[in-house]
């Protein structure tokens, strides 16, 4: 301790209550010895013992922002899965002594964490993990693979991932995980077709290398969020927590196409691979398979069991000009995705069998239903009979399994739903709508907690999203009783859809926040003046009645309508 040991042991007991018991207990935690300034804290799941730590540095971080350097007082964290042994009052074994090991290496105010914890948090917070190799510990036999924790204060952007230091002239930290953004690929012309083109084209590459096994993939959302925007690719990647960048520019002419592309090591900003490719506009769909081939073999170094992906199917051009442009439109707003249906109906009127078609247009459909006072019903069986469709011609697309399993478990078939919802997330793991819908379905089934890890990883996947995604966390927030965390997720100015005003006005209402509560569900009534909660709940596919009853309680403390 220091000099004044007196009052460093006061004030340490102070942070110990103000911070770090309070975030042990929110992450169910069970602290099992304290020693000194130690403690022993086992937790029943991996995520929640990072978050629980990483709330803890940054808490203590702030609580010693007004401390004089040499007075402040700092946490070392080490956190290791693995078998113990255990009595009443202790804990003992080499799952606890790597943990000891890892702390002790651990800078102040870091967190380190074993290869045994990352396999289960990996792609499920919105952190990032920095591999530190191989490292041999104090009497522990064999090699133990590390990874530190990074983060910064993403308040107001749930999956931001620079590092301390996001000066103009700071080396942007990149992870060294095999992780991808396709950027936008540029027209050369203000043709609106060739835009659409463009955009179908490298829309099509993210769906494809989203399939690739051990391969991260940002979202469409997020990385066609940097078009025309002049800046430093290391940036770039930085902001979008990739190592990895796609960039390049498509010109078409009559019947023929260039693309020309490249893909850089944003760690380094060196090439790993360049190429023009010209060839007959016929040839359009070999040359999409052509240029995810390359990619998979110039990332072959890091993504050593990678194998080439099928041989897409041939569709009729005019029916994937029709398609690129519904696909373009489908979801972003009720105009847009009214829009959007008649040129999906007309792709599929062409080309019977182009599944990608039927799926898109199953979506619109359930877009429709989820959010608009529309018949609800008739949008319903329209999505499923156009998701079965694509399914039936294409049991590989992952979309059509994603909206068939949502409209399934709504309809209360959870088991079946369910099944068709992790389907198609193998497909697809990088599917950040499908992980925030998953989220929804958790809070149904009453797996909070899991409800929330889903809708975080959707946030990793596409860290600039659709405002839904936000209402999907504050909804999982809610249901885990993370009051605070449903406010400020909710209050960010992207959040969108019909339950976010909802469910903020219950979060403020949980808090006490009374006033907040009414003016927030106030604005939501303005919307839906003819809401009941009551007649909401019985609406709903809750499994538990507990968990209906914890929604309709908040709803009616806010002022809602009983």
């Amino acid at each position: 301790m220091e000099s004044d040991e007196e009052d460093t042991h006061e004030r340490l007991q102070k942070l110990l209550g103000d911070v770090v018991r309070p975030a042990v207990e929110i992450h169910r935690g069970r602290i099992f010895k304290t020693a000194g300034d130690g403690l022993l804290v086992e937790f029943a799941s991996a995520i929640e013992a990072v978050r629980c730590a990483v709330d803890v540095q940054r808490a203590t971080a702030e609580w010693n922002k007004d401390v004089a350097e040499d007075r402040r007082l700092t946490f070392r964290i080490g956190i290791n899965l693995g078998d113990i042994l255990a009595d009443q009052e202790d804990i003992f074994g080499d799952g606890v002594n790597i943990a000891a090991r890892l702390e002790a290496m651990a800078e102040p105010g870091g967190v380190l964490i074993s290869h045994s914890v990352h396999e289960h948090v990996d792609r499920k917070l919105p952190v990032r993990f920095v591999d530190q190799g191989e490292c041999l510990l104090k009497n522990i036999t064999r090699p133990i693979r590390v990874f530190r924790v990074g983060w910064e204060s993403t308040r107001g952007h749930p999956a931001s991932f620079g590092g301390e230091d996001s000066g103009p002239g700071a080396v942007p930290t990149l992870p060294q995980v095999a992780s991808i953004a396709v950027l936008p690929f540029a027209t050369l012309s203000n043709d609106a077709e060739q835009d659409y083109f463009a955009d179908g084209l490298a829309e099509d590459l993210i769906t494809d290398l989203s399939k690739v096994d051990g391969l991260l993939v940002i979202a469409r959302h997020s990385s066609f969020a940097y078009r025309d925007r002049l800046m430093d690719l290391r940036m770039i990647a930085r902001e979008l927590g990739v190592r990895y960048l796609i960039e390049g520019s498509v010109r078409r002419a009559a019947a023929r196409v260039r693309i020309n592309a490249q893909l850089i090591d944003a760690s380094n900003a060196s090439c790993l691979w360049a190429e023009r490719l010209d060839r007959d506009l016929a040839d359009i769909f070999s040359l999409q398979d052509e240029v995810v081939g390359k990619v998979i073999n110039a990332l072959s170094h890091a993504l050593p069991s990678a194998k080439p992906l099928p041989r897409r199917r041939v569709i009729d051009l005019e029916a994937y000009d029709l398609f690129v442009r519904g696909r373009a439109l489908a979801t972003q707003s009720l105009r847009e995705t009214r829009a959007a249906r008649p040129l999906l109906a007309r792709a599929i009127e062409i080309d019977p069998g182009f599944a990608g078609a039927h799926a898109w247009l199953a979506m619109s459909h359930h877009f429709d239903a989820l959010y608009y006072r529309e018949p609800v019903d008739e949008h319903r069986v329209a999505a499923c009979t156009a998701a079965s469709k694509a399914v039936e011609i294409d049991p590989e697309n992952a979309d059509a399994h994603i909206v068939l399993g949502y409209l399934r478990a709504y309809e209360g078939e959870f088991e079946a739903g369910l099944a068709e919802f992790e389907q198609g997330l193998r497909l697809n793991p990088n599917h950040s709508a499908g992980w925030a819908h998953l989220a929804d379905l958790r809070v149904f089934e009453g797996r909070a907690i899991e409800a929330v890890e889903s809708a975080e990883n959707s946030f990793r996947l596409n860290p600039y999203p659709p405002g839904d995604h936000y209402s999907f966390l504050g909804w999982a927030q809610y249901a885990a009783g993370r009051y605070q965390d449903a406010v400020e997720t909710l209050s960010h100015p992207q959040a969108g859809g019909p339950g976010s005003k909802r469910n903020l006005a219950a979060a403020l209402a949980q808090l006490e926040r009374i006033a907040d509560a009414r003016k927030a569900g106030s604005e939501f009534l303005s919307e839906f003046p003819d809401f009941s909660a009551r007649q909401w709940g019985r609406t709903q596919p809750f499994r538990n009645d507990a968990d209906r009853q914890h929604f309709i309680d908040g709803y009616i403390k806010a002022g809602l309508p009983e």
